[in-house]
């Protein structure tokens, strides 16, 4: 079958459009469930069977999920290998542009990406210096202050210039140490292109085919990206009722932006759902309706009515956990599900102590997003800076992690004296190191067996350059573990408890299996030290963890964490004033923040494909205290005749009882533990 004859029997007519129309401006609005990646993907390929190059087409989406599921699907769908295609996120295809320019702006190539650990390290580092108490420098609100000014979001105002000098501190410590932070990965190519027209003409000569996913989820600056480099070929996908984003600098108004820019712009509209059942969309209609500043659509389904939604008002959180465990359980046995058909969504995560308890209590395996990510571990960290610091000497913030860890006699005056140098002489504490190393012995400011030891760390560092380029990454890695004898540092952290130590050097070897996988992965052709750096930078938190080992696992997550995914059956917990819509929403946002907490719910309610359960609590204890609730105003928003107030599970009878023994017997299967 050609792909032409493909399209025509497997996309529904507005999908086709979408897909067979290639030239001028595009504005795909996408219902939930219509089918929009299947939509991008046919998309690209029918451009590449149009004869388009591979080299002009780039395709920017939010997640490395979204991009790699992207890119294989049109892998399969072509049969052709793919070294041209630019399939990315935003945030890696800023860095793929500063890698080649940012010299331009002042930064050498081999610049290091700080994450919010690093981020908020540089904030502490720059207050010492300009002397900020404690209480003057919360680094949640600093850290995002600072976004704000650098994205364009706020501007300084006297309420927050007492800020301003540790603001131009953190940006020279940044340009000191040769390193950006995420929000320069959109805002610094950005300047690049508007400083240099060489470089966007560049861009703009090779790019003349641009798509962008999730749409509604863009930012200003992302969306000037975008308009810097499209000319006239460009299409948009998104969805104006699933903005959800707008704290992190998301704004759906960019779908009005987009239409005034490209004034030529075809519309299409994608309203068919692949996905829930109808009373699920009709439910989900009945909500998002409310919202008075979106586009008019009407998502339906060909999946048949379905069940009723099921509303259930326990007495309090822990009657609403006992509910969701015991219903969880029930459905599982009767309709033969495994755990992962399962989602349980929350509006804030501390919700979930209560369901966690109720889980663990009936031995109900699940994963929760918003833990601790694998590479935000202490151990991985310490690894991982070595690593960095391998690769750019002049990283101060790694450095000073792993100057002294494993301990080897470096501390707080060594430190002082490091630092003192490289203030004194403008540079890196690399360097003063360095410096100080080769100093006389009466000028030298630490003493000969603390100068010996910081030897040893040179030499460990400069080793072990192999790494920045060839194959064997992990193989040198090991080696690097052994050489610092890391595990020997652990047991000496954990003198009462080898097994945690243990445990510890095991999430290490699996780091380092990780890489392995990586570095023989056919398709990667660049497994230098840089490459992987820049891989577990860009990973989100969900990329980063290990799928496989979540399979057979129920899936508890805020609402946020849920968007892109969907489950046979959806948990809602907690639809109540205050949760659902958020108390900070009701009291300061106004009508725009409510209209974003129906747009939340929405995505909540359409997460689901056979079945809905929502709970509202009576009374939930906040700060101690045992508060009476009220259910949420988006509850009576759905349609009467849709909902059914939730009965009790009957009674199993024995031959019930044992199948459902089995089947829970079947999902506790635990993955095995790697061994070192």
């Amino acid at each position: 079958m050609s792909l032409e004859e493909s399209l025509k029997s497997s996309l529904n007519p507005e999908q086709y459009r979408a897909v067979s129309t290639i030239d001028g401006a595009i504005l795909i609005i996408a219902g939930a469930g219509s089918g929009k990646t299947r939509v991008i993907t046919y998309r690209i390929a029918n451009m590449l069977e149009k004869g388009i190059p591979q080299s002009q087409i780039l395709a920017l989406t939010f997640t490395n999920k979204a991009a790699k599921e992207m890119e294989e699907r049109i892998k399969s769908l072509t049969g052709k290998k793919l070294q041209n295609l630019t399939v990315s996120t935003f945030h890696a295809f800023g860095v793929r542009i500063l890698r080649q320019d940012i010299d331009k702006l002042g930064w050498r190539p081999n610049f290091s990406i700080y994450d919010e650990t690093d981020r908020n390290a540089l904030i502490k580092e720059a207050g010492r210096e300009l002397n900020f108490t404690n209480d003057a420098l919360d680094l949640y609100t600093t850290g995002t202050l600072f976004s704000d000014i650098k994205t364009g979001r706020k501007d300084w105002r006297a309420a927050n210039a007492m800020y301003r000098p540790l603001y131009e501190n953190y940006e020279e410590g940044l340009r000191l140490y040769n390193s950006v932070d995420f929000d320069d990965l959109i805002t610094l190519p950005i300047r690049l292109f508007r400083e240099h027209p060489e470089v966007l003409a560049k861009y703009k000569e090779r790019y003349k085919y641009i798509m962008v996913d999730e749409f509604q989820d863009t930012s200003h600056q992302q969306y000037e990206l975008m308009r810097l480099l499209a000319d006239k070929n460009v299409a948009v996908v998104g969805d104006d009722d699933q903005s959800i984003y707008s704290w992190r600098g998301a704004d759906y108004q960019n779908i009005i932006n987009f239409e005034k820019d490209f004034p030529h712009v075809q519309e299409i509209r994608l309203e068919q759902n692949y996905r829930s059942t109808g009373t699920i969309l009709a439910a989900a209609n009945g909500v998002i309706k409310h919202n008075t500043n979106r586009k008019d659509k009407e998502l339906w389904s060909g999946n048949g009515e379905g069940r009723p939604i099921e509303i259930y008002m326990p007495e309090n959180e822990a009657a609403e956990a006992d509910f969701i465990a015991d219903t969880l359980l029930c459905i599982s046995a009767e309709e033969k599900r495994n755990y992962d058909d399962f989602g349980v969504l929350m509006r804030a995560n501390t919700q979930s102590r209560a369901i966690e308890e109720a889980f663990l209590e009936n031995n109900i395996p699940y994963t929760m997003s918003g833990g601790t990510s694998f590479f935000e571990r202490k151990e991985i960290k310490d690894i991982i800076s070595y690593l960095r610091v391998i690769a750019n000497h002049d990283d101060d913030i790694n450095f000073l992690r792993i100057i002294n860890t494993p301990r080897r006699g470096v501390g707080r005056s060594t430190i002082q004296a490091i630092n003192t140098v490289a203030e004194k002489l403008g540079i890196s504490l690399w360097e003063s190191v360095k410096a100080i190393i080769e100093a006389p012995e009466k000028e030298c400011p630490v003493s000969e067996a603390t100068k010996s030891n910081l030897e040893v760390f040179v030499s460990i560092i400069e080793g072990n350059k192999s790494m920045l380029s060839g194959k064997g990454l992990a193989k040198k890695v090991r080696s690097l573990v052994e050489t610092i004898q890391y595990f020997d540092y652990l047991i000496a952290e954990y003198p009462k408890s080898e097994k945690a130590a243990r445990f510890k050097f095991m999430n290490i070897e699996s780091l380092i299996k990780s890489m392995e996988t990586w570095e023989n992965n056919p398709s990667h052709d660049d497994t230098s030290l840089y490459a992987y750096l820049n891989r577990i930078t860009l990973l989100s938190r969900d990329d980063l963890d290990d799928g496989e080992a979540d399979k057979g696992k129920v899936n508890l997550m805020t609402v946020h964490a849920s968007k892109g995914l969907e489950f046979p059956v959806v948990f809602i917990a907690g639809a109540e004033e205050g949760l659902m819509p958020h108390m900070r929403a009701v009291e300061e946002g106004g009508d725009a923040a409510i209209e974003e907490e129906r747009r939340l719910f929405y995505v909540a309610v359409t997460r689901a494909r056979d079945r809905l359960l929502i709970s509202s609590c009576r009374n939930r204890r906040k700060q101690g205290s045992s508060l009476d609730c009220e259910p949420s105003r988006f509850l009576d928003e759905i349609p009467a005749s849709l909902v059914k107030y939730h009965e009790p599970s009957k009674e199993l009878d024995a031959e019930d009882a044992h199948e459902m023994l089995q089947n829970m017997l079947k999902n506790l299967a635990r993955p095995r533990v790697p061994k070192l």
